[in-house]
């Protein structure tokens, strides 16, 4: 008979499982869910096309940024009190966002919410570790919190077409003030505090904000270059402060930080470079997927936002099955097949998109390529996670997936620059010409896809050098990062 102090106790069990998922699934899905608004806050706020990409960036950017150091953070003044003020932040930040008046409160509002993301999204995790400790709990636990990580990004722009045609884009943030406060109280009732051992607590602060800081200001000087020049005094400041910024961050890292956020002996890893390397160049095309597919669909061929969501269906389920299709046969396939299959199948999908016109259809030129560039997302995010911890000791895993997630983020957000940049300067060349408008947009747009398809094709030469089986070796003696 179960007594009332085991339900009391599987029933937080369930609310910790519950608030760790919903947060996680929070933060992708806030990652994801502008993609469909953006044309309408682009013509609210009056954004120049080189500078719509803020929407994005300023969240994905600062996210990357911070996300090692809210891990830190969460080991060293507990996982439970990090949680609650990342939640706090970022439901605060949403608010600030919902109620922005104009493109600058909007940007800086989605920096804080990516700031708020990094302190949350690492507490999630390590949560769910230290609660569920029993080996088959955990793996169920875990397999959740990665189903809810997956089905942000595909859920997100469903409801952003949602909402952004029947309400407002507006509600998109604006709905997460009562889910804070339930995430908030759950949490609160359920978690409970842990933290790292008693070691010396060294928190690299400045890692963290001359990397944020720095990739800012090379994403600003990139942006800012299409309009002004290479030449221009704003371009020049910006790229210089750029490279002093990741040069110091790469020194700090090196020969500052005591406890630095990614020891750079780590990548003398072959693996770990690989799926690094393997991340931020394949992520510089298929996170600016989203982007361009969206501003197609809808100021190119007049899709409305519940129907961009539609059809973003399809590429979500291709993202799905890729991912958990493939999970069986990774072990017999091996980091190396994995990449390159899934990287053929995105860079299929990407040249198959870069070729849709003005009169593009769904059924012949935008399922096929959805699909396949949901297919390839899927694996190369499986084959990326496998390569970066293919031999390394198991305590450095949680290293591991941090460093490749951050990577990802930053890939993408410099990658989509790059291709704004691109896209934008092909648009206006072809409008100065005297070219149909809408034939200037969607030449623009598929330069970008056709850059994003290269991109895909560079990702291929280092994922060459992926080692070719998934077994791990014995654990190397535990080091001290």
């Amino acid at each position: 008979m179960t007594t009332s102090t085991e339900a009391t106790q599987r029933t937080r069990l369930n609310v910790v499982l519950a608030a760790c998922c919903f947060g996680q699934f929070m933060v992708i899905l806030d990652g994801s869910v502008f993609n469909v608004a953006l044309p309408v806050i682009q013509a609210e706020f009056s954004f120049r096309s080189n500078s719509l990409l803020w929407v994005a960036n300023s969240y994905a950017i600062v996210y990357a940024g911070f996300l090692l150091l809210g891990g830190r953070l969460a080991d060293f003044f507990g996982r439970r009190r990090l949680f609650l003020i990342g939640i706090v932040m970022f439901t605060l930040a949403s608010m600030l966002a919902g109620l922005a008046f104009n493109a600058a409160s909007l940007i800086v509002a989605r920096g804080l919410q990516g700031l708020g993301a990094a302190v949350m999204a690492p507490a999630t995790l390590t949560v769910l570790g230290t609660t569920f400790t029993e080996p088959g709990q955990r793996a169920k636990a875990f397999g959740l919190w990665g189903a809810a990580a997956g089905g942000g990004g595909a859920v997100g722009v469903l409801l952003g077409g949602l909402f952004t045609e029947w309400l407002s884009w507006r509600w998109l943030l604006l709905i997460n003030l009562p889910i804070g406060v339930a995430l908030f109280a759950a949490a609160a009732y359920a978690v409970a505090e842990s933290r790292a051992g008693n070691g010396t607590r060294k928190l690299d602060l400045p890692g963290s904000v001359s990397i944020t800081i720095g990739l800012i200001a090379l994403v600003y000087g990139i942006a800012e270059s299409e309009q002004h020049g290479w030449a221009a005094t704003r371009v020049v400041v910006a790229l210089t402060a750029a490279v002093a910024l990741i040069g110091f961050f790469l020194f700090d890292q090196a020969k500052l930080a005591p406890q630095p956020l990614v020891p750079l002996d780590f990548f003398k890893r072959r693996s770990v470079s690989v799926a690094n390397l393997v991340a931020v160049i394949a992520s510089a095309a298929i996170f600016s997927v989203f982007y361009f597919f969206t501003l197609h669909m809808q100021q190119v061929l007049g899709y409305s936002p519940v129907e961009t969501g539609l059809v973003y269906i399809p590429l979500s389920i291709g993202i799905f099955v890729g991912a958990r299709g493939l999970s069986p046969y990774v072990g017999a396939i091996g980091p190396k097949r994995t990449l390159l299959i899934g990287l053929t199948i995105s860079l299929l999908g990407m040249v198959w998109m870069s070729r849709a016109s003005t009169d593009a259809t769904f059924l012949a030129d935008l399922l096929g390529p959805a699909l396949l560039l949901g297919v390839g997302q899927g694996i190369v995010t499986t084959g990326t996670a496998m390569s970066a911890t293919a031999d390394l000791p198991h305590h450095q895993a949680g290293l591991a997936s941090g460093v490749l997630n951050t990577t990802r983020q930053l890939g993408g957000a410099v990658g989509l620059t790059v291709l704004v940049a691109l896209s934008t300067a092909r648009t206006n060349a072809l409008l100065a010409s005297g070219a149909d408008p809408l034939d200037a947009l969607s030449a623009g747009y598929m330069l970008a896809f056709t850059v994003g398809s290269a991109f895909l094709l560079l990702a291929m030469v280092p994922a060459l050098f992926a080692t070719r089986s998934s077994s791990r070796p014995r654990p190397r003696p535990r080091q001290t990062n």
